[in-house]
């Protein structure tokens, strides 16, 4: 269960990742890339957030958080300038996709009916048992 401290740490990383990662991809040359922070989870001892990133278009994202984690201090002392007022101390970041809208995606073409395995045989490869 996270504390009220938690809580409001992840608020102010979230609200202020996006401003930065946003700025930095556009700055980047990267036009029409969506990069939006879905979720920020701070450990009980504030020493490490994990950052949620949801990357549109999808097929950019595993590039995206190459870059990303590469820049990591870059993006750690940016956010450490921007709250300094309201943290002590920056937690280390880590940065994943969050694939949860791409998984939602797929459930609802499968009950769509979009993928079946009738007419498309590629599809049943996947779900053979070895």
């Amino acid at each position: 269960m996270e504390s009220n401290r938690q809580k409001k740490i992840a608020g102010i990383l979230q609200q202020d990742l996006v401003d930065v990662l946003q700025r930095a991809a556009s700055e980047g040359g990267l036009k029409g890339v969506i990069i939006s922070v879905t979720k920020v989870s701070v450990t009980v001892d504030l020493s490490i957030a994990k950052v949620y990133l949801s990357i549109f278009p999808n097929k950019e994202g595993q590039e995206l958080l190459k870059g990303i984690r590469s820049n990591t201090p870059l993006i750690r002392h940016e956010l450490a300038q921007r709250t300094r007022h309201q943290l002590r101390r920056m937690p280390t970041l880590e940065f994943f996709i969050d694939d949860s809208l791409e998984y939602i995606d797929n459930i609802e073409r499968s009950l769509k009916g979009e993928e079946n395995p009738i007419k498309d045989e590629d599809l049943l490869d996947r779900r053979k048992k070895s």
